[in-house]
């Protein structure tokens, strides 16, 4: 009777690996980020991306859902990371990004910009783009919104 080893359970997964790739896939979460005409727990706070900062992998994806009309998600320049790809979503169309280069990413809602409709993404654990996409010039209530955004990741949100 053939009694499998250490060694031979290895080889074999091996052998394996090298003809199949991994031995098993495993599969990238996926997030949704609303997109509201006012915060579910404040409505005086109108127009809002919740959550409006998020942390994910490089390699998940992120999908926007025009829960409310009149919405879209676009990266900002100067806020996302060299060698990122920007998107700007169609209005009121859920829209899905595969996010593969870690750093951090802001986006904003294009009719509602300088409004404040906006937020971030971080993937992975590089952040050195922080302090670029930090100070890239904002304008109306986006300045604010972004400015709060960054001081919470600085807090450890």
């Amino acid at each position: 009777m053939f009694m499998p080893t250490l060694r031979n359970s290895l080889r074999n997964a091996a052998i394996a690996t090298l003809m199949c790739g991994t031995p098993f896939e495993v599969a990238a979460e996926e997030f949704r980020v609303m997109m509201l005409n006012a915060a579910p727990d404040n409505a005086k706070h109108i127009n809002v991306f919740t959550p409006d900062i998020l942390r994910i992998a490089p390699g998940e994806t992120v999908t926007f859902v025009p829960t409310d009309k009149g919405h879209n998600t676009a990266s900002r320049r100067g806020m996302i990371p060299d060698g990122a790809t920007p998107w700007n979503s169609p209005l009121d169309e859920e829209f899905s990004v595969t996010l593969t280069v870690p750093g951090v990413y802001g986006y904003v809602c294009l009719p509602h910009y300088e409004v404040g409709m906006v937020g971030l993404i971080i993937v992975g654990d590089d952040m050195s783009n922080f302090g670029t996409a930090s100070k890239t010039r904002q304008l109306g209530a986006a300045r604010g919104a972004f400015r709060d955004l960054f001081l919470r990741l600085e807090e450890g949100d």
